[in-house]
């Protein structure tokens, strides 16, 4: 099998863990990540895939129609355990189904890709989510000189750590871009379209995706996501990040 145009033959490292039960699909996807350089484990159903994700991938890409336990619920199993929280998942979802696709970034999903979909776009898009989980590895030492703070909200870029009040927070690659993006432009207001390429350098897709990933960022550092201080919402334009004290 040839590899698509833009998709390059130097060995990728990673381990990915391929979870469909079509086994056409997950032939297809298997081979062009593994012409690409990476290793790929498969599994067939929910079962199967929560215990191969026990044995620490780097990437899940996750197809929702599952027999067994759905991907809805694989995902939302995975955010609750301590190495599934931080595990990057690429979903696969049916082109029709826009609620289980925003449920699935409500349940912590970091990227989706619609089927009938290019292989090409899958394997960059693979590609992309690693690249940024590349330095997700907790970095021992005093913090590099990069951190950022606001408040009782402390962010190493190098490290990819989040804080709160001393406490760790539980982020996504995807919420992590966005509170990073925050910290360093406070006070300004962006818009849904702007902050999906600036943050996340996609020219096209979902705006709802943003919308998500907002809320669930609340969830995580506003004392009432209801009533946020820090995120705001600019009616006509999109949001802001407010620091503290401002």
């Amino acid at each position: 099998m040839n590899l698509p145009d833009g998709v390059s033959r130097h060995p990728h490292t990673g381990r990915i863990l391929v979870v469909d039960d079509d086994p056409t699909v997950a032939e297809v996807v298997t081979g062009y990540l593994r012409r690409a350089g990476y290793q790929v484990d498969r599994a067939a159903d929910g079962h199967q895939a929560l215990a191969a994700a026990a044995t620490g991938p780097d990437l899940v890409v996750l197809d929702l129609m599952l027999p067994g336990i759905d991907g809805l619920e694989v995902c939302r199993r995975l955010r609750a355990t301590e190495h599934g929280a931080r595990l990057p998942v690429v979903m696969l979802t049916a082109k029709g189904d826009e609620a289980d696709r925003i449920l699935g970034l409500e349940l912590g999903a970091d990227d989706y890709v619609t089927k009938p979909f290019s292989p090409r776009e899958l394997v960059l898009r693979v590609r992309s989510v690693l690249r940024r989980a590349g330095s997700a590895a907790p970095v021992s030492g005093t913090p590099a000189p990069g951190v950022l703070v606001s408040g009782d909200l402390e962010l190493d870029p190098q490290a990819r750590r989040a804080r709160r009040s001393g406490t760790e927070l539980a982020l996504t690659l995807r919420e992590f871009d966005l509170l990073a993006f925050f910290l360093r432009h406070p006070g300004q207001a962006f818009g849904r379209e702007e902050l999906m390429q600036r943050v996340w350098g996609w020219e096209f897709g979902d705006l709802s995706t943003v919308t998500v990933h907002v809320r669930r960022l609340r969830e995580k550092i506003e004392d009432d996501p209801a009533a946020p201080r820090l995120i705001s919402t600019v009616w006509g334009v999109g949001y802001r990040f407010d620091p503290v004290g401002s």
